[in-house]
């Protein structure tokens, strides 16, 4: 199974003639090739797999899918806590 985690892109540049911008996912600051959308812009927020924007997110989409990943993560967190106490 893949996953695309969205991002916020906080600057783009131009890398070697290939469009690159550096992604915020949560504080942590990833470079990723935005060539498949040359209309995104800084504040925009696209989904990032294996390394390459496949896609302009609202905010709104990607804070509600930001949000649901945290929420997996907890869930994970609390059944690991709850297996190894049993």
């Amino acid at each position: 199974m893949c996953l695309g985690i969205p991002g916020k892109i906080i600057e783009i540049e131009d890398t070697n003639g290939v469009k690159m911008a550096k992604i915020d996912f949560g504080g942590v600051i990833r470079s990723a090739c935005i060539e498949a959308i040359p209309e995104v812009k800084v504040g925009d927020y696209t989904i990032i797999h294996a390394g390459f924007a496949l896609n302009i997110l609202s905010e709104e989409d990607a804070l509600e899918t930001l949000s649901l990943l945290q929420e997996i993560a907890d869930l994970n967190e609390e059944l690991y806590v709850d297996e190894q106490t049993n």
